[in-house]
């Protein structure tokens, strides 16, 4: 999904009476059935709105399907994101394209502009969905996908909704990909991440898990601050042939920053050292905190820089702007989007000078 000088338009049907009821109760998880038209191929969809607190927003999210045909372009589902809380538009994109880079798989994305009935609706992000056809187009093994449902996703005995000790260890996920056998493997892997001693470890640790692959997504998160990263904002992919775990990461507009709600964010607002049970029980390793470090150290040194990120994120703006300027919802916010440039500037140069003082800690 490369840019190109201008984003594509959707074109999006709904029954209008089927419309006014969506809009009457925003928390119907069923979907409807509708017109997507891409580059004048008309396509019979079904779509339901997305997420939890932004269905509130005024500007929705949109989860598509497929239904004739079944795939479009290789998929069967992709995501319409809003990104109505980031004044840029496009943090989600810069940070999905910063963790390739990292070399973490990682969801593709590109911004459209979406018309409802007729009506411009704005600039969307386009995103792909992580399932087994995310696997097929990177040409992966396929394997299990578990969707982090909420922040019970801690890889820990314990609750962080309950506070209590969890009443199953499969509690925080979703099956997404993969059938009621793979659940076994997804709790041996919480079980031993929770109940292996020191010094068995560092060695079983690494038949579950591939740990170069975790600790370059740890290192997306710390890069990017994204608060909910570590127990939330990921999907978990058990690769078929070498049966260890990988995380790919998802939700990352609060981030570069900005929050969850758009304010902007302290430089030292996410830890260098991360939290979650396996982050802690990694770093407690000498071996994987120095690998950790070293990893940081050669982000900070070729990809977090100012140098190498804002021509990314000039790219981005300059693409999507002549879209923002007629966006219903964000044309009225037209200095706060041309200051975003400032803003993630100001946020990689005061997050290097946080980190550069906190690399002792992994000493």
């Amino acid at each position: 999904m490369d840019e190109a000088a201008s984003i594509p338009q959707y074109k999006l049907f709904i029954n209008p009476i089927v419309l006014k009821e969506l809009r009457r109760d925003i928390w119907i998880d069923e979907p409807v059935p509708a017109q997507l038209i891409i580059d004048g191929k008309r396509l019979e969809i079904d779509v339901a709105y997305r997420g939890s607190h932004i269905r509130a927003l005024p500007k929705k999210s949109y989860q598509v399907s497929f239904y004739k045909p079944k795939k479009f372009r290789g998929s069967k589902h992709i995501h319409l994101n809003a990104e109505f809380k980031d004044p840029s538009l496009i943090r989600n994109k810069l940070s999905f394209d910063f963790f390739a880079d990292l070399g973490v798989l990682s969801p593709q994305s590109r911004h459209i502009s979406l018309i409802l009935n007729g009506k411009v609706e704005g600039v969307y992000l386009e995103i792909e969905a992580v399932d087994e056809h995310f696997l097929t187009r990177r040409n992966v093994p396929n394997g299990s996908i578990y969707y982090a449902v909420d922040g019970d996703a801690n890889f820990s005995l314990m609750s962080d909704l309950d506070k209590g000790t969890k009443k199953s260890l499969q509690l925080g996920y979703e099956r997404m990909v993969g059938g009621a056998e793979d659940d076994y493997y997804l709790e041996e892997f919480i079980f031993n991440i929770n109940t292996l001693t020191n010094e068995e470890f560092e060695k079983e640790i690494q038949k579950f898990v591939d740990v170069d692959q975790y600790l370059r997504w740890m290192a997306g998160i710390i890069f990017t601050s994204n608060y909910d990263g570590f127990v939330h904002n990921y999907a978990l992919y058990r690769n078929g042939e070498t049966r260890f775990f990988e995380i790919i990461p998802w939700d990352y507009d609060a981030t570069w920053g900005r929050d969850v709600n758009g304010k902007v964010m302290e430089p030292d607002y996410v830890p260098i050292d991360g939290f979650n049970t396996l982050t802690a029980r990694l770093l407690h390793v000498d071996t994987f905190r120095k690998q950790y470090r070293r990893l940081l150290e050669e982000i900070m040194n070729q990809q977090f820089t100012v140098e190498y990120m804002i021509p990314k994120v000039e790219k981005l703006t300059q693409l999507i702007r002549p879209y923002v300027i007629q966006d219903p919802y964000k044309k009225q916010d037209m200095d706060i989007f041309d200051q975003e440039l400032s803003v993630i500037t100001k946020y990689i140069e005061e997050r290097r000078t946080y980190l550069y003082r906190n690399l002792a800690k992994l000493d």
